[in-house]
């Protein structure tokens, strides 16, 4: 026999759980909302199932939908997911959407977001974007990829890495039965050529000689990846570089921790020559751009593949990247300062906690004399 009625469910103000039956409750909040919820147990688990408010669902309605929900159950059905498809499943573009915006606020800026975008929308959304997301197979997964497993092996596992993450959303929000089966599709894969991870770098003993070579024309371009190598810094933080991060008077360059990979603020000391590449782009500076070194489109960052074409058209086999591990085997090889000082002006997170309480400092007068010599040894005279 039922417990509760129209009229209990009316007056009831006091906060708690009043039992219907059969696992229903009706919930008194302490604020004197009240709303339905729908207790199932099988197999040792137990679950509860939110029906809606008691201002809009009668104690009538809420018993046939607690009857509906145990039923499911019973049938081996989740009523969460068939909740969800009554409502309308989305489409795997639809729910990229989602993904995103949920994301969002985790993400230490917008180009993270434009490359998930630019990906799927490339190289997923062709073929699944209009599949809603509890009709997208493991096969359909596998052919997308297929197309760019071998020509562009990186861009690839990044799709991978994005579909996954948008159905596993799916699953666990109830418009899926089931995770994406990934590993099982990698499986179905030809196996990738084997990377060794590392960017290309120019042997320390060639900098000298290519430093000259560097300034044989001038350009944003080349003043910039010539910043690079002086600061031992990631091509990204010199592109982005503003003039409101630098300080002539004292050559400091303090780079926002919303810049930087580690998400924490880091302080580069700037040679003579540094320096001075900065004074040359103030002159050269365009009307009320920020950028120190802007690109083709004026106020706006050069291109992250600007410093590459560079080096392609002068015949360098080496990423900008790669001159920070011309630094580090520089240090190592032909100095004494300690390796701390070295990954410091790398803004390398140290795993050691010992060692990472010894640095706390920024070692900022070590790091400048440190990379003074770099600077003096970039531009010794080649040897022949």
């Amino acid at each position: 026999m039922k417990r509760l009625s129209n009229s209990a469910v009316k007056s009831a103000s006091r906060p708690g759980r009043f039992s219907d039956g059969d696992g229903l409750y009706l919930v008194v909040q302490p604020g004197g909302s009240k709303s339905w919820v729908c207790r199932v147990q099988k197999a040792g688990n137990r679950r509860d199932f939110g029906i809606g408010s008691a201002a809009k669902v009668s104690l009538g309605d809420a018993r046939e939908r607690a009857r509906e929900i145990r039923s499911q159950v019973e049938m081996g059905l989740d009523p969460l997911f068939e909740r969800r498809k009554a409502q309308g499943i989305p489409t795997f573009r639809e729910a990229t959407a989602k993904v995103l915006a949920a994301h969002r606020k985790t993400w230490k800026n917008e180009k993270h977001e434009a490359q998930w975008q630019q990906s799927l929308r490339d190289y997923a959304f062709p073929h699944i974007g209009n599949v809603r997301v509890n009709e997208i197979t493991g096969p359909m997964i596998r052919n997308l990829l297929s197309e760019i497993w071998l020509s562009k092996p990186e861009t690839a596992r990044r799709v991978r890495q994005r579909v996954g993450a948008v159905l596993n959303w799916a699953y666990s929000s109830g418009y899926r039965d089931s995770e994406a089966p990934m590993q099982a599709i990698t499986k179905g894969l030809p196996r990738q050529p084997k990377q060794d991870g590392h960017f290309a770098a120019m042997p320390y003993a060639k900098v000298p000689a290519f430093i000259p070579k560097l300034r044989e024309r001038e350009s944003f371009s080349r003043l910039a990846l010539e910043f690079a190598i002086l600061t031992a810094s990631r091509s990204g933080e010199v592109r982005g570089a503003t003039w409101d991060e630098i300080d002539l008077a004292d050559r400091l360059w303090t780079i926002p921790k919303g810049r930087m990979k580690a998400n924490r603020e880091h302080v580069v000391p700037l040679c003579t020559r540094a320096a001075r590449i900065v004074e040359r782009c103030a002159e050269l500076r365009l009307p009320d751009c920020p950028i120190i070194f802007p690109g083709v489109r004026g106020k706006q960052p050069m291109s992250d593949m600007t410093m590459s074409k560079l080096l392609k058209e002068m015949g360098q086999p080496f990423t900008a990247h790669g001159f920070r591990s011309s630094f580090r085997d520089w240090v190592s090889e032909e100095t004494n300062h300690p390796s701390d000082v070295a990954e410091a002006a790398l803004a390398h997170i140290v795993a050691n906690k010992t060692e990472a309480a010894y640095r706390r400092g920024n070692l900022l007068e070590k790091r400048r004399m440190m990379m003074n010599e770099w600077a003096a040894y970039c531009e010794k005279e080649p040897s022949a």
